[in-house]
């Protein structure tokens, strides 16, 4: 390695120290690497073509080297490679070209880099890809800031990036092996640790399965395991159990950043194969990335179902689906469960109690679909349905309303709307109406 002079200061060669204070430039050979998570204290390993320092005031210099350089962090695991390098004042040094990083956290690669010294501030500029070497997540963009983990002021490193950075979330399945990951597509992303992340500003997260869309993304997936999108969030399942979820703000449950729950807040809707659900709050249950339980409530806007032919609503709702297909749903507080409405009026025939229980069973032909099985009220049950008459075409249906403890219908094997039998328990009573023919009144004139 060669030292030259300049214009300006004083020049040095061979193994020459640049001596400033907590920041220094070192020639030096490679020696053991102890005492992590302090402040950087460079030196310089190898240069291949030459360096220059210019004095700038008796007490502070700048220096420049360029060809292959090498540095490091005195003491610690902390490495750097780039085409040429400037160090300002003591404060501030630029990579140029070819900006290599590494320490024991994290691996760095981008076309600039700048080290600022009073905030332990490494910027990455160009093509950058930010790696955490811990769990294997990667950030991807334009423009990286790095905050190294430093013992006493920083407890965990940080990694800030804007302009639309793509943050890869390693994730792992229910048995521990490695899962796709999620993209997360933000505005802006910031990470802090293995488990911390927040973006902002139209945020997209996707997966083959799995899309989420909001305003605003936080995550931890350590052992809280929990995030939130927030804002026109909306979170859509793409499988044999498919499903959308809207809302203002949807919650995330996570377990090994693998998705155990979503709940949607304040105006939840949810599509899916069996069900069209909306309430004030609606959670999904997931094992294996399966909804295998949904459950909605809410005092301000009670939840409100449209399950095959039925309409239901109640103070809360819960719907089992183990292995993806319908089994049972059930209705609390003021349950109503309305029938398919008739052609004519659009009108429904309905049972109501303080709870409704809903069993449905697979069908055995055909495509695979969830056909109702029994629907029972408990408590203060109530029952109005219409039977058309079989005898004269035309004639308006009779009307039966009912009252028990618990009422029963069983249907016919594979058809939800026909029922086999009603069975009522506990305080029975009801009404039977037969409709009649109104005769003419010959005593009356007729109107001209």
């Amino acid at each position: 390695m060669k030292w030259t002079s300049g214009p300006v200061g004083q020049w040095a060669s061979g193994l020459t120290r640049w001596a400033l204070g907590v920041f220094c430039l070192t020639v030096a050979p490679a020696h053991g690497l102890t005492a992590q998570n302090r402040r950087c204290q460079l030196e310089i390993i190898h240069v291949q073509r030459q360096g220059v320092q210019v004095n700038v005031t008796p007490t502070v210099a700048n220096y420049f080297a360029g060809g292959d350089v090498q540095l490091r962090c005195k003491g610690q695991a902390v490495r750097i490679w780039t085409d040429s390098m400037a160090s300002y004042q003591g404060s501030v040094v630029q990579f140029i070209g070819n900006f290599r990083y590494e320490d024991e956290t994290a691996k760095v690669t981008s076309d600039f880099g700048t080290y600022y010294k009073d905030d332990e501030r490494w910027e990455a500029r160009g093509n950058v890809v930010y790696l955490n070497l811990k769990d294997a997540s990667q950030l991807r963009g334009p423009s990286v800031n790095y905050y190294r983990k430093i013992r006493g002021t920083r407890e965990l490193e940080e990694a800030f990036a804007e302009q639309r950075p793509t943050l890869t979330i390693a994730s792992r399945d229910s048995t521990g092996r490695a899962a796709e990951p999620y993209l997360v597509v933000a505005d802006r992303v910031r990470t802090r640790g293995q488990d911390l992340m927040w973006a902002g500003g139209t945020v997209t997260i996707d997966r083959s399965d799995l899309r989420g869309r909001g305003d605003s993304l936080q995550l931890d997936t350590g052992k809280t395991g929990a995030g939130a999108l927030v804002g026109h969030a909306s979170i859509r399942r793409a499988a044999q159990d498919s499903f959308a979820l809207a809302a203002k703000q949807i919650d995330l449950g996570l377990v090994k950043k693998e998705l155990t729950s979503v709940t949607g807040r304040d105006s939840a809707a949810l599509k899916s194969k069996d069900l069209d659900l909306s309430a004030e709050l609606i959670r999904l249950r997931l094992e294996s990335s399966k909804v295998v339980q949904t459950l909605a409530w809410g005092a301000k806007r009670r939840p409100e179902a449209l399950a095959d032919d039925y309409q239901v609503r109640g103070d809360s709702l819960a719907v089992d689906t183990p292995q993806e297909f319908l089994k049972e749903l059930r209705a609390f507080g003021k349950a109503w469960v309305g029938f398919r409405p008739d052609s004519a009026k659009g009108e429904r025939d309905w049972l109501s109690g303080a709870k409704i229980v809903a069993q449905f069973e697979q069908q055995t032909t055909g495509a695979k679909k969830a056909v109702l099985k029994t629907l029972e009220a408990r408590d203060s049950a109530k029952s109005f349905y219409r039977i058309a008459s079989s005898n004269v075409a035309g004639a308006r249906p009779s009307i039966n309303y009912s009252r028990a403890d618990r009422i029963l219908l069983t249907m016919l094997p594979g058809d939800s709307l026909k029922v086999q039998r009603v069975d009522m328990a506990g305080h029975v009573d009801g009404v039977q109406l037969e409709p009649q023919l109104v005769k003419a009144d010959s005593t009356k004139p007729k109107k001209p």
